[in-house]
């Protein structure tokens, strides 16, 4: 697997050494040329000293090889960015970091499948320890074939109730989050447009449910 990672946070590095480990590709990019000649001495990788945003950057990193990118900067807008550039360029798996939910709203209505709120994530897990109850992450029941993804809805499924949505076999809608809180699937809730659908599917379905939450208007967009 050929990885570009666009900054050499802590993220960025952490994952950068278990790709490694793992024998992925890994390209990292990072705009400070103090931390990238450090990086480039401690790490079995491609090092690139300059700024990920900029499309001749992720050429130079030969983004159209990319199996996948990680856009895992400090700011926000700056990951939206690298990511649109890979929609560019077909890039297969797009992996956005945000640590303002707004952004992550706003990444999820671009398209983006992967968006990750490390804030969000880690301030969820510790309220929760805090109040003595042990929960457990999705990510951690994903065994096999089966994943847990969420869609935004569009403004076709407005006023539509979710139980007469049709979904591909073996798939579940869980429920929806609504302005901070989450509607299960049993209460039959009437959708309203921005409202963020959790779903239990297989892997083989998973393309096919995101093109069915598609807008009209995304659709003819794509050429």
């Amino acid at each position: 697997m050929r990885v570009i990672i666009v900054e050499g946070s802590a993220l960025g590095v952490n994952l950068a050494r278990t790709l490694i480990q793992t024998g992925s590709e890994v390209i990292l990019i990072e705009r400070n040329p103090n931390r990238a000649k450090e990086l480039s001495e401690t790490l079995d990788c491609t090092v690139i000293s300059a700024e990920g945003t900029r499309p001749d950057i992720l050429e130079k990193a030969e983004i159209e090889k990319a199996d996948a990118i990680v856009a895992c900067t400090t700011h926000d807008q700056d990951n939206i960015i690298i990511g649109l550039i890979a929609k560019q360029f077909d890039v297969p798996e797009i992996i956005i970091t945000t640590d303002d939910v707004q952004f992550m709203t706003v990444a999820k209505r671009l398209g983006f499948h992967h968006v990750v709120n490390s804030p969000q994530t880690a301030s969820n897990s510790i309220f929760h320890t805090l109040r003595g109850i042990d929960t457990i992450e999705l990510s951690t029941m994903m065994r096999g074939d089966v994943r847990f993804i969420s869609v935004i809805a569009g403004k076709k499924f407005e006023g539509t109730e979710l139980s007469t949505i049709n979904l591909p076999k073996n798939s579940v809608f869980i429920g929806l989050y609504r302005n901070g809180d989450f509607l299960l699937y049993t209460q039959n809730p009437v959708i309203k447009e921005s409202d963020e659908i959790m779903i239990a599917t297989r892997v083989e379905f998973v393309d096919r449910i995101y093109e069915g939450f598609k807008d009209d208007e995304e659709e003819e967009e794509t050429p």
